[in-house]
């Protein structure tokens, strides 16, 4: 009896736990003949919670919100979603959610009101219910005066607050956002995030999002930086930045072989090398543009420009795993190939 009441006790623990989170994994894991996808992930999103899913492509995001919403099953691990196991509970787990795809989900010749009738329709909503939600999400959305346009007269931002309002037409509590904005100009991509920002004041949903977009993450309260199937780094982006600490210099000199060396062996600084000159990590980094100068200087070295920018999240990826989400070259906002 004693051993009875002491595993109803950790599972009454294990059931008070998850019920604190929207979405609550542990060891999450998928594996494929050749390929561990995603490699024991735990994760707690807290309610009305805005959570960032930060990785380059192919790092298993896609197959995380995947497990998540009960499409694909765990080989191994648990996770809770709305208050239901993606292992036992699927249907109530796909009830709970709410998905916007990479790919578009709505019919480009039907209008936008008769879109959101469908798929309201598909949830299961009456007749009555899905008209007016079609309409009040229309209303959320900015989209009631374009309600009897077809959708392939919409810009591509418009288009994904379209696919927003769908996937909020049964009201779930958990709203998954794969890659929002890909392929989106940088003034839609705004209006996307906007929106999103709207949507949390009305109804403190609780979003998860993936995104390969620095820029992006820094609008989630949390963020998850994902390497290859692994969380590597956890926190609210502020605080990902302050862990690896320094502010960071970049110094273009008439000789940075010989400006590496004199950092290093004067100020016991490590330099890095790249075509547009050095970048060095410093704490304190306004007080040190002087000092680096002046040992530059007395080394007879011209100091043609100094620069000084505050950790990004791609310094806190680079931190943990010692590769860069954007390629060298890219914009901070992207991956070099899209806007």
């Amino acid at each position: 009896m004693p051993r009875q009441k002491e595993a109803s006790d950790s599972a009454g623990d294990r059931a008070g736990h998850t019920g604190r989170y929207a979405i609550c994994a542990h060891g999450l894991t998928k594996r494929y003949a050749d390929a561990e996808a995603v490699c024991g992930v735990d994760l707690h999103v807290r309610p009305g919670e805005t959570f960032g899913f930060l990785g380059p492509n192919g790092a298993g995001k896609t197959t995380t919100i995947a497990m998540l919403c009960a499409l694909a099953r765990p080989t191994s691990g648990r996770a809770v979603v709305a208050g239901a196991d993606v292992r036992t509970q699927q249907q109530q787990v796909r009830r709970g959610v709410g998905l916007l795809f990479q790919q578009s989900a709505v019919d480009p010749d039907l209008t936008l009101e008769r879109n959101l009738y469908l798929h309201a329709r598909l949830y299961g909503l009456p007749r009555a219910r899905s008209r007016a939600r079609s309409a009040a999400l229309l209303e959320l959305t900015g989209l009631t005066e374009r309600r009897r346009h077809r959708v392939r007269t919409l810009s591509g931002g418009l288009r994904r607050r379209l696919e927003i309002a769908r996937a909020l037409l049964h009201e779930p509590g958990v709203l998954f956002l794969d890659e929002p904005t890909v392929g989106l100009d940088p003034h839609s991509r705004a209006q996307v995030w906007d929106h999103l920002a709207r949507l949390r004041a009305h109804r403190n949903t609780t979003v998860f999002v993936t995104t390969h977009y620095l820029d992006e993450a820094e609008h989630c309260d949390r963020v998850a930086i994902l390497d290859r199937g692994r969380v590597v780094a956890e926190g609210t982006p502020a605080a990902l930045k302050a862990a690896i600490g320094d502010d960071r210099l970049r110094v273009r000199t008439g000789d940075d072989a010989a400006a590496a060396a004199a950092l290093r062996e004067d100020l016991g600084l490590r330099p890095v090398t790249a075509p547009e000159g050095l970048t060095v990590a410093v704490a304190a980094g306004p007080r040190q543009i002087p000092r680096l100068c002046a040992a530059l200087a007395a080394r007879g070295v011209a100091v043609h420009a100094v620069s000084l920018t505050e950790p990004t999240l791609d310094d806190v990826f680079f931190h943990h795993t010692g590769r860069r989400i954007t390629p060298p070259g890219a914009p901070l906002g992207g991956d070099g190939n899209r806007p």
